[in-house]
């Protein structure tokens, strides 16, 4: 790094509206992180123009990416800015052979948010088996930003402290959880699984995509299923059935804020859409004999349908409008929930078959999801997280189930056509969190415990505010894990969380699915405090 020049890029969304309006907060957060550098003694040179027809300087597609890095030097020093959401695959084959060291870096905002897309980036990257490191700051001028900073520029490297991370493998789990575990992980050997698969790669999510030749030894086999035959199935579900699935939630007392103008509000005809895409969906799985489902979400779909998300969130609940065969014969996958993993993460639909199998034989509410680890701030004494998802939030998550739901139109940036969330505030008590991402071609896990908190309606709001209004929020406080410690270790923009009864329950469950990953073959690490083992 005795050049003295480091090269910086922008990754960015696949979508122009996206780009357009992220790009004002990406300017100012480059122009912060270029000062920082310019005070080490280093030069910054971009690495593409600002595109002046497109109004945005984000690389934008993979095609872009190429061209991109075709005119980057592998030798010099390569810094990615994230201050919204991004593609990692429009980069990712630069990456893989560049030489020099690489280091992402977000701002510490939930806006658009940077911090996701920097997460998802450091998970592909982890599983491509391409070195890097990784820094955070809310401003830039901290000591833990510009100290890391320095190491960077200087040796190539970054160290966090990761001391909260403990292989599970040197721990003793009670042999009750031993024995569940096992159990368990040789039955789905045994019978097998079937993820059904709505078209990998969404959102550019290399992280999300499990290698077949590591999955298959689990016990779980994909079923590769085309968008275009959920589509295709939507359209022949009848106005009826919808208008009946409609109804029973809105009986549950669940409220739809419906306006009038297409373009910008949430629709009564956009809804019944949903509901139809939540028949077809629970139709196709039960053809295919899936054991869970992933929809791709963002995108695939969102040039013919409204968003998926309605849809997402009552499949992984218990109780949830009920759906018949064709021929109305048989109601499919009654009283139980059809586990959904958003955005098609493969890692994060496997994580929920697990908690699916653990939570029901301890008889605790088996409904779970993943979340976007948004952001967070301090509150009181603690450091409380912003979980936060569009889509797959089951509503016995939130303080009333259905009542304490409400539905809100998806942003117009990402969906031309709508569609509503499922929008709500996650009741208080105890959770565990989890991670299985891809590293050094193995399946491995981080396993921890969280508490939800309640906090007053206007910090709610702020917080919403701050990141997206339309959709769910989780307010957690991670056991044992600060801030830093949590983004220095987490391998994915995803967290997975389920509920359980009470501290001492939380702790059973992480015990039997600890053993439950390891008698998988997944390499499983207990994160943070209060695991019980």
């Amino acid at each position: 790094m005795s050049e003295k020049t480091v090269t910086l890029i922008a990754n960015g969304d696949l979508r122009l509206s996206a780009n357009r309006k992220c790009w004002p907060e990406q300017e100012k957060v480059e122009a912060a992180v270029t000062k920082a550098i310019e005070a080490e003694g280093y030069r910054v040179a971009r690495g593409h123009p600002v595109d002046p027809e497109k109004k945005h300087g984000f690389i934008d597609s993979q095609k872009h990416g190429r061209e991109v890095f075709r005119q980057i030097d592998p030798e010099q020093p390569l810094v990615i800015v994230f201050a919204a959401w991004q593609y990692s695959h429009h980069v990712l084959h630069g990456l893989t052979t560049h030489r020099a060291p690489i280091l992402t870096l977000a701002n510490w905002s939930g806006t658009w948010p940077g911090l996701v897309g920097m997460l998802n980036m450091n998970g592909s990257l982890t599983k491509a088996g391409v070195h890097y490191s990784t820094l955070w700051s809310e401003d830039f001028t901290d000591d833990l930003f510009k100290n890391g900073l320095r190491s960077w520029l200087t040796t190539g490297s970054v160290a966090h402290d990761t001391s909260h991370v403990r292989p599970a493998a040197g721990l003793s789990l009670p042999a009750d959880a031993v024995a569940l575990g096992d159990e368990l992980a040789s039955a789905l050997k045994r019978d097998k699984a079937i993820m059904g698969v709505f078209d990998e790669g969404c959102m550019g999510m290399f992280n999300a995509i499990i290698p077949d030749h590591l999955l298959n030894p689990t016990g779980v086999f994909k079923e590769r299923l085309s968008q275009s035959a959920l589509y295709y199935e939507a359209t022949q579900v009848s106005d009826d059935e919808a208008r009946a699935c409609l109804d029973w939630i809105t009986a549950r007392g669940m409220t739809f804020h419906f306006g009038a103008v297409e373009e910008d509000d949430l629709t009564e005809q956009q809804v019944l859409q949903q509901c139809k895409m939540y028949t077809a969906a629970v139709r196709i799985a039960d053809d295919f004999g899936c054991d869970l489902i992933g929809i791709q979400y963002q995108q695939g779909l969102k040039d013919l349908l409204p968003a998926s998300d309605l849809a997402e969130g009552l499949l992984n609940n218990t109780e949830r409008p009920p759906v018949f065969s064709r021929d109305g014969s048989r109601e499919l996958y009654p009283n139980a929930p059809l586990p959904h993993f958003n955005e098609v993460d493969e890692c994060a639909g496997l994580d929920a078959l697990v908690t699916n199998c653990v939570w029901t034989r301890l008889g605790y509410d088996p409904e779970t999801t993943l979340h976007d680890l948004r952001w967070g701030d301090p509150y009181g004494d603690d450091y409380v997280w912003v979980f936060e998802i569009s889509g797959a939030v089951p509503p016995n998550h939130f303080a009333g189930g259905y009542a304490g739901a409400s539905s809100e139109r998806q942003p117009p940036m990402y969906f031309r056509l709508g569609g509503g969330t499922v929008k709500g505030i996650s009741k208080p008590g105890e959770v565990v969190w989890s991670r299985i991402y891809v590293e050094d071609n193995r399946l491995k896990a981080d396993v921890g415990r969280a508490k939800v908190v309640e906090v007053p309606r206007e910090e709610t709001e702020r917080r919403w505010q701050l990141t997206t209004p339309q959709w769910p929020i989780m307010h957690a406080v991670t056991y044992g894990v600060s801030r830093d410690q949590m983004m220095a270790r987490h391998k994915s923009n995803h967290i997975q969380v389920a509920y359980a009864p009470d501290a001492e329950g939380a702790k059973k469950a992480l015990a039997a699915k600890v053993a439950m990953f390891q008698a998988m073959g997944i390499e499983t690490f207990v994160c943070g405090t209060e695991t019980g083992v």
